[in-house]
């Protein structure tokens, strides 16, 4: 029977947890602040020591000092300083709310969750604090880059009946794109690789061997040498859908990363990836019900354009 997490003694600050650590069970050190100079290399010495001196570092008892020794296998809690970021200036539609789920239409920009230099300016802390649901999680994510739906779970005990229509491939999933046309493509095809993407790396990549990821892709309509495509995700590999139509020629309008690797700056909201995650349909976990979403929002590249 596996044991509960116990729970946090800080409360939530602009929607985030904070972080909890386990000290090693044993080691040279003769206070926790020494520990943690050494197992917090991106953070200061000196502001460690602020952080203990102005009681934001707490255990089970209450907030620690400069001088609180080191206490071998026990918890520690504290919140992390949070980085400067860009404001992010467009709101999050709300497309279906109830008890158990919240399902939205993310912009684009607007990271699904906290990481890196994306916390404050992302989409689970923004509905936790606006929305007053603190317990608020996602079944998956987007790209930050790309917009859609987005289906958030609202307690916590649910999160794992949720995510696993996700993991098992229960949910079927819709996207729009915006991509030059290639008269010679043949199409409606479905595109097989092998994605790999690597810890640290931004772009992902293909390479030779059996596929794990699966995209049928379909034009819908042409404009010029513009196409509208509908893209049938059957797997969820990072970048796929982008890796994808790259692969076959037609690199969607807008993208840094595919083919070429192009370094925008974060306050650069001028020219959005034309991607959109337009439906969710699936069998609710609970109920056995159909359950089907669609995004309000359009692609910038191609106006008028709506769900299915």
């Amino acid at each position: 029977m596996s044991r509960r997490r116990r729970p946090a003694p800080l409360p939530q600050r602009h929607g985030l947890d904070p972080v909890r650590l386990r000290t090693p069970d044993a080691g040279p050190w003769a206070t926790l602040r020494e520990h943690l100079v050494e197992r917090l290399p991106r953070v200061a010495p000196e502001r460690v020591a602020e952080m203990l001196a102005e009681g934001r570092i707490v255990d089970e008892d209450g907030p620690l000092g400069v001088d609180a020794p080191f206490r071998p296998a026990s918890f520690v809690w504290f919140h992390r300083d949070l980085p400067e970021e860009v404001p992010v200036p467009f709101e999050i539609g709300i497309v279906h709310r109830d008890e158990d789920i919240l399902v939205v239409d993310k912009p684009h920009f607007l990271a699904t969750i906290p990481r890196g230099r994306h916390v404050l300016e992302t989409a689970l802390v923004r509905l936790r604090r606006d929305l007053d649901l603190p317990q608020l999680s996602p079944a998956h994510r987007l790209d930050r880059v790309t917009a859609g739906l987005v289906l958030f779970v609202v307690r916590p005990e649910l999160r794992g009946r949720y995510q696993t229509l996700f993991r098992d491939r229960r949910v079927r999933k819709t996207y729009r794109a915006v991509a030059p046309v290639r008269p010679e493509l043949e199409l409606p095809r479905t595109v097989r690789s092998r994605i790999v993407k690597e810890r640290g790396v931004i772009c992902a990549y293909e390479e030779p061997g059996e596929p794990n990821a699966e995209t049928l892709v379909e034009l819908v309509e042409t404009r010029g040498e513009r196409g509208l495509y509908r893209l049938h995700p059957h797997t969820g590999r990072t970048h796929q859908l982008r890796l994808h139509l790259a692969g076959l020629g037609i690199p969607i309008l807008g993208d840094d990363f595919y083919p070429v690797l192009r370094e925008t700056p974060l306050d650069d909201f001028t020219n959005p990836l034309q991607l959109l995650a337009t439906t969710l349909e699936f069998d609710d976990p609970l109920t056995g019900r159909a359950r089907r979403f669609e995004s309000a929002r359009s692609l910038a590249a191609w106006p008028g354009q709506r769900a299915p």
